[in-house]
């Protein structure tokens, strides 16, 4: 059954809408920025998107060899090699990319146990030393600010650690050596400059309700810097494991934002933190880097509703992550082995990277929004929307978004791109090429082909200061649309009913 929403929009109407789909977005561990096909993946991000931010896991990981230890006269001391952490923030920055910076994970030299996670083993062990772990932190800041200049390093962002309310990210999931953790690595970013910025406690869907009660108590009866509050948040269910995939059930938006709203209230209820900003470091459907939800038109339309409603309580929310250059577990064995970028292996953009370029796409204030729409108007009066359509299981929907518009009278050129299961859907045309591992260039050539939008136009005439659109979206279809007025021009002697043949 067919589901329809009509839509009024008046030429006064105004709406809120906290569009912040483009502030930050995840990367892999730092040490992979370091590689050709991790920068030509961001840099085609960067210039069809546009993210202000990127965050990512590793800095202090010994593959970055920041931490160093040597031998003189008996006495060992230390050093710090900035060499590979310079070319990458280089980088990033020459993109148009600002650090949001993880404080993390321990370096072997400096870990107090030998406990890793992921396939790249970072260290998740608390420093056998604070005094060194907070003279590393102020080292690398202040060498940052020697190299970019503190207004620029102000304008970052510092978070301190990953997820420690679980046992895989932090050694035994311990509280208290966290908060221990986040005071002296809070302190040693304000000793560098008092305005940097810094907060926590990047923890992610195990008890997080109570950490974070605890942590601001915590923050607030230490008097401990705390200038804004992080957390994640994943869309699913436990997986089930089938060879080297996982496969997971989506929960409902509703859940997935009612998490993020009582973070808000707790935030909120300390008076001393009342309104602090709260930033999602990581957000996406799957937390696991093998579920083929990522690669599907399912993912783009679900993410679009996150979109569309994650700024009503948030100060941001970074998208995890941006391309499939990405080893946590191991390095993907096929194009589309499920992992959480915008880009597959191979530049071959994703359903949900068209996601990101429409959010980006919208500008001026919002007249209209509901939970499978926005629509917004720029000064010259143009209008600009999204609309969604999700389905996960259940009867096949189609959706019929009807809109009448209060506008001037003339033409108007609507322009529609289209992002379904039958014009943008790489995952089944990887399928249909009969799931190659390691894909020909002909065939990553007709890959990349096959993930475009279905981009349309159409002439609306409005006569009686109304303008009638009416979009059509089929299963996890997402599309983008734009309404603006033109004057014709033709050149002298153009008539195109002359034109035998064509349909014009």
């Amino acid at each position: 059954m067919d589901k329809q929403i009509d839509v009024r929009i008046k030429k006064d109407d105004s709406v809120p809408f906290h569009n912040k789909a483009c502030y930050c977005i995840g990367t892999g561990r730092m040490n992979l920025a370091l590689r050709h096909e991790y920068h030509k993946q961001l840099e085609k991000v960067q210039k069809e998107i546009g993210f202000s931010y990127i965050r990512g896991h590793g800095l202090f990981c010994d593959d970055m060899a920041i931490y160093q230890t040597y031998e003189e006269d008996g006495v060992e001391k230390v050093e710090y090699n900035f060499t590979y952490v310079d070319m990458v923030f280089d980088d990033y920055l020459s993109l148009g990319l600002k650090p949001f910076v993880e404080l993390g994970f321990m370096p072997e030299k400096l870990a107090s146990g030998s406990q890793t996670i992921f396939y790249w083993k970072g260290n998740v062990t608390p420093p056998s030393d604070y005094g060194k772990w907070a003279e590393l932190i102020k080292a690398t800041i202040n060498h940052w600010i020697s190299r970019y200049g503190i207004e620029e390093v102000r304008t970052w962002l510092f978070e301190v650690w990953n997820e420690p309310n679980l046992p895989g990210f932090w050694k035994g999931a311990d509280m208290q050596e966290y908060f221990r953790l986040y005071e002296v690595s809070s302190k040693a970013v304000k000793a560098c400059d008092v305005q940097l910025r810094v907060g926590g406690p990047a923890i992610c869907g195990v008890d997080d309700e109570r950490w974070l009660s605890l942590f601001l108590a915590f923050c607030s009866e230490h008097k401990t810097p705390l200038d804004f509050v992080t957390r994640h948040a994943y869309a699913t269910e436990m997986p089930v494991r089938e060879g080297h995939y996982d496969y997971q059930k989506l929960r409902s938006q509703e859940v997935f934002l009612s998490e993020l709203r009582t973070s808000r209230d707790i935030i909120d209820s300390f008076s001393e933190y009342a309104g602090m900003e709260m930033h999602i470091t990581e957000f996406n459907t799957s937390y696991t880097p093998l579920n083929p939800i990522h690669d599907t038109n399912l993912n783009a339309a679900y993410v679009a509703g996150l979109l569309n409603e994650m700024g009503d309580v948030c100060a941001s929310y970074s998208y995890w992550t941006f391309g499939d250059v990405f080893e946590e577990a191991g390095v993907a064995y096929t194009p589309f082995s499920g992992g959480f970028g915008l880009l597959a292996n191979g530049m071959i953009p994703k359903p949900t990277f068209y996601t990101f370029l429409f959010f980006q796409k919208l500008q001026g204030q919002a007249v209209a929004r509901g939970k499978q729409y926005v629509v917004t108007r720029d000064g010259e009066g143009n209008l600009r929307g999204i609309c969604w359509n999700p389905v996960e299981e259940g009867d096949k929907e189609e959706l019929i978004l009807d809109l009448r518009i209060e506008t001037d009278n003339g033409e108007y050129l609507l322009v529609t791109k289209l992002v379904d299961e039958n014009t943008c859907n790489p995952l089944k045309d990887w399928i249909n090429l009969g799931n190659p591992a390691n894909p020909s260039k002909e065939q990553l050539e007709l890959l990349r082909e096959c993930s475009q939008p279905y981009t349309a136009t159409k002439t609306v005439t409005v006569q009686e200061q109304t303008a009638e659109i009416q979009i059509i979206l089929s299963d996890n279809a997402i599309c983008y649309f734009e309404l603006k007025k033109i004057t014709r021009n033709p050149d002298r002697g153009f008539r195109e009913e002359l034109i035998k043949g064509a349909q014009l």
